[in-house]
């Protein structure tokens, strides 16, 4: 049987290479998976998780490979002269965005586990010409950044790929100085999905069976710490028939849609103490 900590492991790799096969890719190409080419899910328009940002200022087609589940930094409250750590910034649209807010006074850190998605934000920062915005190769579950360095910490449909919940906030907490806060837009589940759904690595990948249960999400952030947090968005997501083939009969496939279970898209918010 495999411990519990290879399985986390095997789930992070597959993760890291599903992402890294997306950094290659346009958003065009993208635009017609769950979460990218190859990710247990290709039939899927991604557009059931994703928000537009396209009318947002500091937006940039080049960094937008269609990933998220939500729109952050339109809810940080991000003030110029801010320093914010976008956790899980991908090829660097969210810090291209809070970049916008934080002004050239303020200073944006993007931090991803893929080596090619580092890389692409990397040359997508350069083109702008921006030299307040950086990004680092490193694992959100033991940050390479100091205690109490962010105002403000945005992250977008990111952390439910996170095997371990708990560290990872407790790193965010860590990295957070007091009086700051967090908005972080995320997959959340209510009820009980499948466990067809919840033990496909592919799935994983895709922003979906990695997702925990709304309350316990919330519980995990409250017991780390954080204060004052509230859900400032969700969506419930609907997950086409031609996905849920994959997982499920048709018996169970309406039973799903008779439950009261559902997939949701989440925006939370939270502040750590003075």
């Amino acid at each position: 049987m495999k411990t519990r900590q290879k399985s986390s492991e095997e789930l992070k790799q597959t993760v890291k290479e599903k992402y890294g096969q997306i950094s290659e890719q346009s958003r065009e190409k993208n635009a017609s998976s769950c979460c990218g080419t190859g990710c247990g899910c290709d039939t899927v328009d991604y557009s059931v998780f994703a928000d537009d940002y396209s009318d947002m200022e500091g937006y940039n087609s080049d960094a937008d490979l269609g990933l998220g589940c939500g729109l952050p930094t339109e809810y940080a409250h991000i003030k110029q002269g801010d320093t914010v750590v976008d956790l899980g910034s991908g090829a660097g649209n969210d810090c291209f965005v809070a970049r916008q807010l934080t002004g050239e006074s303020g200073k944006v850190i993007g931090l991803d586990m893929t080596e090619k998605m580092v890389e692409k934000a990397r040359k997508n920062a350069e083109k702008l010409n921006f030299n307040n915005v950086s990004f680092l190769l490193g694992d959100i579950e033991e940050m390479p950044l100091d205690d109490n360095i962010a105002d403000v910490v945005v992250s977008n449909c990111v952390l439910n790929l996170v095997p371990d919940k708990e560290t990872a906030f407790r790193e965010t907490y860590r990295i957070i100085r007091p009086g700051g806060h967090f908005s972080i837009s995320d997959v959340v589940i209510r009820g009980d999905l499948p466990e067809s759904l919840k033990e496909d690595a592919e799935m994983y990948a895709g922003c979906v069976a990695g997702a925990i249960d709304s309350d316990e999400y919330l519980a995990i952030i409250r017991d780390t710490g954080f204060r004052n947090v509230t859900v400032q968005k969700q969506k419930k997501i609907t997950l086409p028939d031609e996905i849920l083939d994959k997982y499920m009969s048709k018996e169970e496939i309406q039973n799903f849609k008779d439950s009261e279970t559902g997939i949701f898209s989440v925006t939370v918010y939270g502040e750590k103490p003075e």
